[in-house]
């Protein structure tokens, strides 16, 4: 069996190494048209920023190391110019020679991967404008940096890339601007989330340009200025596009392959192709979201490597499944960790869900154990079925293994409520006894059986004033003195029970507290003595640090960066 691989690095690596640990016998051949092969492309930035200070530290496998390991033919800048599907077959470009010959094949695996997104801007070709994809990138960057030591950079886009850029070009003593046409970063959050990574963002010196739309670019003053939409044009010493990537599928298109979402490769669920016996994985393709069926582009790494691996498995014989992706990932931003699985309540409710939410702030370990630091949990549950579709956490340490136990459990396909069933190792230094995923099960069980009733950020402005319900804050008199919402008035929870009196029965209450645990605490107490009472979602501290965004923002779309 002859196969030819395009594509040497996540999903294309992962298939020569399987196809060759299921057959021996497999003649295996991968194109690749950078000069490196199985990079870590995600720790690019971070050797940008001297994180990584080794460039061998980038590459997994070289083509030597690879083919003593697998007996695989890497053939690194080699580019696969042409499939003939007719006679299964493809045409190959020597990049470093020019040679171009044909090469046949039984099974062809693409794995192309996608590219940055590039807008077709005034000013887009500037030498000083780069983007960060390919190990080639991220040296041509580096050399920029190191010969003409910039001072302010500007990064168009606030993705994955766009963060991890702002962090070590920060690290490198440089002034950052994010700007992009979304008012939030990471669209994988929901904006009350969000609004925690703009503050961590803003506390490291990073100015955010949220809302505004790039028009061009043009050279001026040894460096480029951004010309922005309306607003006064931004300008820095190097810039850096990450507002996205796209499917790079030219090839698959000249072939007659069937395309999807923005030029993605059609798969089905073996990962094979609409012509037989080509088959595609990584971020050129197709998927299923594995919440809501429908189809999706998800450029990440883990999915890639296990499409790769069920390719393999099928070319040997097999009957993998891919069965779809939640779409897990995780984020450094500066001394914060952020991650989500799953779908947030902004595209639940898109997809016509009736979606609810739970938000908690729970310490990441035993509160009595020194060290622990307070993490911010949204939990996305279906209203009716219970059917647990996302989750969001922003926090410090411990961010990352909540957030695999909430994918783990969207993936065993696992009701919402039963998170207060799994039993979750418990020592001081790691957890608490009652998990923050146990405690996100507790709070959803709650609402399911009417325990408990919320009210949430958004209802904040249609909340009456008139004295028709009860605003009540049932924090300490010192947090209510130190800020609180305009119409709330304060009974601390603890004389709560000796001050009902003050309260008029019949009126609905809205309670609210710093994180949504003494209000739930006051809440049953006002439900046990006749009152009907709704808890506020997240607490005073989601509102505050909500609220505060939104101002931040709202003086950036004046100014064109938040004042510093």
């Amino acid at each position: 069996m002859k196969v030819i691989i395009v594509g040497g690095v996540a999903a294309g690596a992962t298939a020569a190494a399987r196809i060759r640990r299921l057959d021996e016998q497999a003649e295996i051949t991968v194109f690749e048209r950078s000069g490196y092969i199985s990079y870590a492309n995600c720790g690019l930035p971070y050797f940008i920023g001297d994180t990584i200070t080794d460039p061998e530290e980038l590459t997994l496998q070289t083509p030597e190391s690879f083919f003593r390991r697998f007996r695989v033919r890497m053939k690194v800048c080699h580019e696969v110019i042409a499939i003939h599907p007719d006679r299964k077959a493809v045409s190959v470009r020597n990049l470093e020679t020019g040679e171009a010959f044909e090469e046949s094949y039984d099974k062809l695996i693409l794995s192309p991967g996608a590219k940055p997104a590039r807008p077709e801007l005034p000013g887009v070709d500037i030498d000083k404008l780069f983007t960060l994809r390919t190990v080639e990138d991220t040296m041509r960057i580096k050399d920029y940096i190191n010969e003409n030591r910039p001072r302010t950079a500007v990064l168009a886009g606030g993705g994955f890339i766009g963060l991890e850029m702002a962090e070590n070009l920060r690290e490198l003593g440089m002034d950052v601007t994010i700007v992009q046409r979304p008012k939030q970063l990471m669209n994988p959050f929901d904006s009350d989330m969000a609004a925690f990574i703009h503050n961590e963002m803003r506390k490291h010196g990073v100015r955010l340009a949220l809302g505004h739309t790039v028009e061009g670019f043009e050279e001026k003053n040894g460096g480029v200025d951004i010309l922005l939409k309306g607003k006064a044009a931004l300008h820095a010493d190097i810039v850096i596009l990450a507002i996205g990537v796209t499917p790079d599928t030219a090839l698959a298109k000249e072939a007659g392959l069937e395309l999807g979402i923005k030029g993605s490769i059609v798969v089905n669920d073996r990962m094979e192709t609409s012509i037989p016996d080509i088959y595609a994985a990584g971020d050129a393709v197709q998927i299923k979201h594995f919440v809501t069926g429908e189809d999706a582009l998800i450029s990440l790494a883990g999915p890639a490597n296990k499409q790769g691996r069920i390719i393999a498995d099928n070319i040997c014989g097999g009957d993998s499944r891919y069965a779809g992706s939640p779409g897990s990932s995780v984020i450094k931003v500066f001394d914060m960790t952020a991650a989500s699985t799953g779908i947030n309540e902004t595209n639940a409710r898109k997809a016509g869900l009736d979606a609810d939410t739970v938000i908690l702030s729970p310490m990441s370990h035993a509160g009595y154990y020194p060290g622990g630091r307070v993490m911010t949990m949204k939990v996305v549950f279906e209203r009716e079925t219970c059917r647990l579709l996302g989750a969001q956490i922003v926090g410090y340490e411990g961010v990352d293994k909540r957030i695999d136990v909430l994918a783990t459990a969207i993936c065993a396909g696992m009701r919402a409520d039963r998170l207060k069933d799994l039993d979750l190792a418990y020592a001081p230094p790691y957890s608490s006894a009652k998990d923050p995923v146990n405690m996100a099960g507790f709070m959803i069980d709650n609402i399911f059986r009417g325990v408990l009733k919320q009210w949430h950020l958004e209802e904040i402005d249609s909340l009456p004033r008139d004295g028709s319900v009860t605003l009540l804050d049932v924090r300490t008199v010192r947090e209510y003195g130190t800020g609180h919402i305009d119409g709330f008035r304060n009974i601390p929870v603890d004389e709560l029970r000796d001050r009902l009196d003050e309260l008029e029965k019949g009126k609905r209450v809205y309670v609210i507290c710093q994180s949504g645990l003494r209000s739930y605490i006051a809440s049953r107490i006002l439900e046990g003595n006749g009152f009907e009472a709704y808890n506020f979602s997240g607490g005073f501290r989601l509102y505050d640090a909500v609220i505060n965004d939104r101002c931040l923002t709202e003086k950036s779309a004046v100014c064109g960066m938040d004042q510093m």
